[in-house]
């Protein structure tokens, strides 16, 4: 089984790359220690594992996870036992806390030798983001970035792309459904207000009726306005109440 090693801590992927000695099985392929070479590096079809810090400079390995090829396996390495529901969640197949034990380890990887009907399945989604995470977007062009939460504004259906607005008037186009869109935005900030629309309810700063199926919502950071749907109006309301704003 052929492994990559993903910290941006020198010393954790040493720790890791030692004990990995002991299990002859398991090939080291490569390693990354930031998200720019992780990204480059998950592109690759050569490996069937990943050891994945949560914390990484500028994001978090949950970023990284829907860059990671469906046929490997994942499993968390990090000092904090914080993300360890949320890592089992996106089908980890375990979770290490930093400085790994070798006894954990061999329990990990002993997990991989099961046949695969008795493995977690592989994630077939992006996971649910947290309002503090970043969004890892690939553009129409080719080009890639993070995004954080906190600087999108809306969302916009555009055909089989969507377009996606930051708080700084950016926009650009990215290969992704409404749908998919909904799957991992956490809901508590942001709300569909239109089929082709989702708003960041943080970024909400008023709104003007236009007639009765239209309602104009105005969002930091936007220039020019968004449009409601009156069926979306209600659930609209709902989320604004439990934030303490009226529409």
């Amino acid at each position: 089984m052929r492994a990559l090693i993903i910290d941006d801590e020198a010393p954790a992927r040493a720790a890791v790359r030692g004990l990995l000695r002991d299990h002859p099985a398991i090939t080291l392929v490569g390693e990354a220690d930031t998200l720019a070479a992780a990204v480059k590096r998950l592109g690759g079809g050569d490996y069937d594992l990943v050891f994945l810090d949560v914390q990484l400079r500028g994001g978090t390995g949950f970023d990284l996870l829907p860059l990671v090829r469906p046929e490997a396996r994942v499993i968390f390495v990090t000092a904090f036992d914080d993300f360890a529901v949320r890592a089992f969640e996106v089908n980890a197949i375990d979770y290490l806390i930093k400085p790994v034990r070798p006894q954990r380890l061999a329990e990990a990887l002993r997990r991989l030798a099961l046949p695969p009907s008795a493995l977690p399945a592989a994630p077939t989604s992006a996971a649910a983001l947290d309002p503090g995470d970043l969004v890892y977007l690939r553009t129409g062009n080719g080009t890639s970035r993070f995004v954080a939460l906190a600087d999108l504004a809306a969302v916009a259906s555009n055909e089989n792309y969507s377009e996606v607005h930051l708080g700084d008037g950016t926009r650009f186009f990215v290969r992704r459904t409404m749908k998919s869109w909904e799957d991992v935005l956490p809901a508590a900030q942001f709300v569909r207000v239109h089929r082709t629309t989702i708003i960041n309810l943080a970024r909400y700063r008023g709104a003007d009726r236009q007639s009765y199926e239209t309602t104009l919502l105005h969002l930091d950071g936007l220039t020019e306005p968004v449009k409601a749907s009156f069926r979306y109006l209600p659930e609209l309301r709902t989320r604004l109440a439990a934030l303490g704003r009226e529409l």
